[in-house]
């Protein structure tokens, strides 16, 4: 069997956000997958291997360095490819570019998250981070979650904002600067952190009481988004209990500190797509998903490529 090779290009335009989300819901239908990743080189200079198994839909091995001051050198932080494997024999049925897989699959994934959280009634969506993820959520949240009217971007660096800002001048829903994270947090329905932080840049204190707060940027054991008054005030949730509790900061240090435990945590994308943990409790809820991006997710966003081509 010769492979199939998928680069960005070759998908990147020809594929609807609703069919993304959909995949991921599917895929959390089918037995929960073993994972395991593998962390090689210094913290800023990093190889990840994240691999997974799911019955009835195969094997997917992900390689990514992932070099944080790649933007001066005019190269992308992120650089990979991922190999995806059939479940009967094994064989080797697609290699794809990490960059598309990844794209799709850590916007689907919150936006799924979103879907389940979120109060159907949001408004206004602030993103914190201006780069590629946050293009992406830009597109998937407003292909996905219709009650949405404004989108507002921020980020240290506010000429990246403008440029993000610009590029969506002509979109269906406004998007704009926002030019104070305080008091754009204040304002808004769901919060979407999609930076390279590693210590804490969103504050509980900003969260006003019916918040969505989507965590993306944390994937490793020593990075954070959140402060500690945003993660023990709100109802926690995870996309997999497997990849998140014991393996990102984002809940390993305040677990470590005695802050919560890790029974705070109160489901993950299994237990809520299948009915077996309820969800929002009530319009006044704080929800904090925290998006972990296991292989797993690669896996069903790869199964759904390679179906599509």
């Amino acid at each position: 069997m010769i492979p199939k090779t998928i680069t960005y290009n070759d998908v990147a335009s020809r594929f609807a956000w609703p069919d993304a989300v959909v995949a991921l819901r599917e895929g959390h239908t089918l037995p929960r997958a073993q994972v395991d990743d593998v962390f090689l080189g210094p913290a800023d200079e990093t190889l990840l291997s994240r691999g997974a198994y799911i019955p009835e839909l195969g094997y997917g091995m992900k390689s990514v360095t992932v070099f944080d001051k790649n933007s001066e050198a005019g190269l992308p932080t992120v650089q990979g490819a991922m190999l995806v494997f059939e479940p009967d024999h094994g064989q080797l049925i697609a290699i794809i570019e990490s960059k598309l897989v990844t794209e799709i699959k850590t916007a689907a994934d919150s936006v799924l998250g979103a879907t389940l959280l979120a109060r159907p009634d949001s408004e206004t969506l602030l993103i914190v981070g201006a780069g590629t993820v946050a293009r992406s959520l830009v597109k998937a949240y407003s292909a996905v979650m219709p009650s949405l009217k404004r989108i507002g971007i921020w980020s240290r660096r506010s000429e990246a904002s403008a440029a993000l800002v610009h590029e969506f001048a002509k979109h269906d829903i406004e998007v704009f600067v926002a030019p104070n994270l305080a008091e754009a947090t204040a304002t808004a329905d769901i919060v979407s952190t999609a930076t390279m932080a590693r210590a804490p840049i969103l504050k509980g204190e900003w969260v006003r009481p019916g918040t969505h707060v989507d965590l993306i940027g944390a994937f490793k054991a020593d990075m954070r988004e959140a402060d500690d008054t945003l993660i023990s005030m709100g109802s926690l949730f995870v996309d997999s209990r497997d990849t998140t509790i014991d393996h990102i900061g984002e809940l390993k240090i305040p677990i470590a500190q005695g802050l919560i435990t890790a029974d705070a945590v109160k489901g993950d994308l299994y237990e809520l797509v299948n009915g077996i943990h309820p969800s929002r409790q009530s319009a006044q809820d704080v929800t904090v998903f925290k998006n972990g991006g296991g292989a797993h997710l690669d896996l069903m966003i790869a199964g759904f490529l390679v179906s599509r081509l």
